[in-house]
């Protein structure tokens, strides 16, 4: 699939959030990112999501790219972990009041479904990436690799023990990015909604024919969204490229195929990518994370 989305970083038009502080006179006490604010009455509030993208969905609204989300794309732009790590270090600088990058960061990595992606998952997750987008997950396997490749093994007093994690400890600089210890990290670094409390975003890209037939498998896996794509539906169907400012009819229907499975069911997020100018479109359609291309 190729996109106009770029992963070098650009300069950012908001200020950097300043970094918190212990203020005795008002009593709050805010340590790190995700952690718990409490009162002066010594009441807990629930932790700031860290995943804007996650958070959106939480309250009821679709998660947009460039509004809750950024794509950052290693499949069709270079394959680099420096270019990554300088995007999310730019990403970093560019936070809200609540202390939250404005923006998740979503790498979609170059493997596909059916190749060996395990190392390249831990790379973008231990630079701090909030999720992955894995191209052409065809079937259920393969979206099940994908979400043990993005957890730990599990803790011992885990109540989400499975699938069980595969990811090798080391990340440095994630837990710098996210504002957490090690343990903390470890232990929201996981997949939502899997874990509710997880902050990892897996997205698996049904791009093909044998996609869409294996949709309702794909689903009963625990991925946190699917997103259809048209340009390689158009590709894999045999029909070219798309017409410019259109999909072809039979792509459409794949899009219908899709929503209509996702729909049927309340746990996976219906996602999908298409041109910008049917973004409220598919918004409309109940798409509830969407990638303008």
């Amino acid at each position: 699939m190729n996109t106009t989305h770029s992963t070098r970083p650009t300069s950012s038009s908001e200020t950097q959030l300043r970094r918190p502080v212990l203020t005795a006179a008002i009593g709050l006490v805010l340590v790190g990112l995700g952690t718990q604010f409490v009162s002066e009455v010594g009441r807990a509030q629930e932790p700031v999501r860290i995943n804007r993208a996650i958070e959106a969905i939480e309250a009821g609204e679709a998660a947009v790219a460039n509004t809750h989300w950024r794509f950052v794309d290693m499949e069709h732009s270079p394959f680099s972990g420096a270019l990554v790590r300088e995007v999310l270090a730019e990403m970093n600088e560019d936070r809200n009041a609540e202390g939250q990058m404005r923006l998740a960061p979503l790498v979609r990595i170059p493997q596909e479904g059916d190749e060996d992606f395990k190392w390249a998952i831990k790379q973008a997750l231990d630079l701090g990436a909030m999720g992955i987008i894995l191209p052409h997950v065809d079937r259920a396997e393969e979206a099940v690799r994908m979400v043990r490749a993005m957890r730990y093994p599990p803790f011992r007093d885990t109540p989400y023990p499975a699938p069980r994690g595969e990811r090798g400890w080391g990340p440095g600089g994630a837990t710098r990015l996210w504002g957490l210890n090690s343990v903390d990290y470890a232990r929201r670094a996981d997949v939502w909604p899997l874990n509710p409390e997880g902050e990892l975003f897996a997205v698996a890209m049904i791009e093909s024919q044998e996609a869409v037939n294996n949709i309702h498998e794909i689903l009963q896996t625990p991925v946190s969204a699917v997103m259809v794509i048209p340009g390689d539906m158009a590709m894999d169907l045999g029909l070219g490229p798309n017409p410019r400012g259109s999909n072809h009819p039979e792509v459409d229907a794949m899009f219908d195929r899709v929503r209509e499975a996702c729909q049927a069911q309340t746990r996976v997020i219906c996602g999908a990518g298409d041109g910008r100018a049917r973004t409220q479109q598919r918004l409309d359609e109940g798409w509830k994370f969407f990638l303008p291309l």
